[in-house]
């Protein structure tokens, strides 16, 4: 169990070796201890996007740097009335793009304040140069993402593909389904981005739209729970003009390889890390998640879906209703996307014999001519040590439209198909414009 780190003794201006003493002490203020302690222990119907913004108010954020772009900005909205009320002790600052609004993210996180950003759609892609440099640096910040669709067509609706653009850039990636898992992942995420073993920055994902702007009940903890589970943020090498370093420093070629090499590494560390973090969530709050992959009629599956995200919420009725019908149908939600959970995967689909990755995004001119998860998710199950399904993928939600459950029997008859033939029709299907 984590336990608190005691504040030291000193003037808020004394200056130690890891930062100034007021960036590790995590206090809060007389209203927002007056306003947690009254919201401690009830149930708040919220919406995904405030229970973000509850999440970063739990986790005492420092700095937090916004510029609106729907879905997301609705996040922003509530932590300025928190900041506005004297609930939260924290600079705000309103930048005039996506890419100044990570760049004093950044900088915060490096001068040892716990920083919250985000962004939705072209946002996401318009601040990328920021991606690699924060996780090279090793400044674990977290950024809430709203998924919304990237122009053309500019529809403004939910889909996937603005977080996976940035897939590959070294940031822990996970999808929440529910305000809960919202509220919950803020939390989490920092628990283990923050860890000194990581020290890697977080998007905590929702579906812009159906998560980020529909209510669902919050279990509201007590300040204590939270600060027990997630301690002040204490980077290990802040900026300090009486302890210089070196952050971004140019360095000749032959010095690139080992840094790359130890941020691949950090995002391997990350795995059981994330395991004993989510763990220990559940001994401290009371809900308990899957560390990977969260499992849905899987012992005794025939087929089974792979997804992330809200739509996962209607997968599972989609699943009962072909139960009732005799078929063994199941699911893999994938609670992470980085560090991919290969062995989790592997795991869980053992003695399926088919699999259909649900894609709600575009990886255009991929090896399957569709998605983007369908690719990790066939090499993962390629090297598959408990036998290797056949796998297809749907390009299904895309532009934020719904994947009712009529189309997930089209799909659940195209995973029967292959299963029968023994073979897939081909590596990706469009929902909705096949017959």
């Amino acid at each position: 169990m984590t336990t608190i780190r005691e504040a030291p003794p000193a003037e808020v201006t004394t200056v130690h070796a890891n930062g100034p003493a007021w960036l590790a002490r995590g206090e809060r203020t007389p209203e927002g201890e007056a306003f947690l302690r009254n919201a401690a222990g009830t149930r708040v119907r919220l919406n995904g996007c405030a229970a973000a913004a509850y999440g970063a108010l739990y986790a005492n954020v420092d700095v937090v740097t916004a510029y609106p772009i729907r879905p997301y900005t609705a996040i922003m909205m509530n932590l300025a009335q928190f900041i506005a009320d004297g609930v939260l002790d924290a600079e705000y600052l309103h930048a005039d793009g996506e890419h100044a609004q990570l760049s004093a993210a950044f900088g915060a996180g490096s001068c040892g304040a716990r920083a919250y950003t985000g962004s939705s759609g072209v946002g996401v892609t318009y601040g990328y140069e920021m991606y690699s440099i924060t996780s090279g640096a090793r400044i674990p910040i977290q950024m809430a993402i709203a998924d919304r669709t990237l122009d053309p067509p500019g529809d403004f609706g939910s889909e996937h593909t603005d977080a996976l653009c940035t897939r590959d850039m070294g940031w822990l990636l996970g999808w929440a389904a529910t305000p809960q898992e919202v509220f919950d992942k803020t939390l989490i995420g920092y628990a283990i981005g923050e860890d000194p073993r990581v020290l890697l920055p977080q998007m905590i994902v929702q579906d812009g739209y159906f998560v980020s702007h529909i209510a669902g009940e919050v279990e509201m903890p007590s300040a204590e729970q939270v600060d027990r589970y997630l301690p002040p943020y204490n980077l290990p090498f802040p900026l300090n003009p009486r302890h210089p370093v070196s952050h971004g420093a140019q360095i000749h070629p032959a010095q690139g390889p080992p840094l790359q090499l130890e941020r691949a590494r950090a995002m391997e560390t990350a795995i059981p890390v994330i395991r004993r973090r989510t763990d220990e969530f559940a001994e401290v709050f009371g809900r308990r998640y899957a560390h990977f992959v969260e499992e849905y009629l899987l012992d005794d599956a025939e087929i089974a879906f792979v997804i992330s995200g809200g739509h996962s919420v209607t997968c599972r009725a989609a699943i009962q209703r072909l139960r009732a019908r005799g078929v063994k149908a199941g699911m893999a939600r994938l609670m992470w996307v980085r560090p991919f959970p290969t062995e989790d995967l592997q795991k869980a689909l053992r003695g399926v014999k088919a699999v259909g990755v649900v894609e709600t995004n575009l990886g255009l001119g991929g090896a399957s001519y569709g998605g983007i998860l369908s690719l990790d998710v066939t090499t993962a199950l390629f090297h598959s040590p408990h036998g290797r399904p056949l796998v297809t993928s749907f390009m299904a939600g895309l532009g934020g439209e719904t994947v009712p459950i009529a189309e997930f029997d089209w799909m659940a008859g195209k995973l029967a198909q292959a299963q029968e033939r023994g073979a897939v029709e081909k590596p990706t299907h469009w929902v909705g414009f096949e017959d």
